[in-house]
């Protein structure tokens, strides 16, 4: 699943060299993290949050067919930067 999330965002975006998705394995839950420059974090988000619903939606879908419980989060870079460096 990571393989297609990073496909789709890669397709999104102006920098492809920024784009990072992880796979985190929590418990029950698998959470897919997504980050990517801050300059293309509005394409990735959509108007009004719907490019991001529709991944999240396909995330869920594929973890509905799989039996597993998967969720996407959109990673603010900029923050966890300005957060690791205080």
């Amino acid at each position: 699943m990571r393989d297609t999330v990073e496909l789709i965002v890669k397709a999104l975006v102006d920098d492809q060299t920024a784009v990072d998705v992880r796979e985190i394995d929590r418990g029950g839950l698998t959470l897919i993290e997504v980050r990517v420059a801050p300059a293309d974090m509005g394409k990735v988000i959509g108007k009004q949050g719907r490019t991001v619903r529709a991944l999240r939606s396909l995330v869920i879908a594929v973890g509905v067919k799989r039996k597993r419980r998967l969720a996407l989060e959109i990673v603010e870079t900029a923050l966890a930067d300005n957060v690791s460096q205080a």
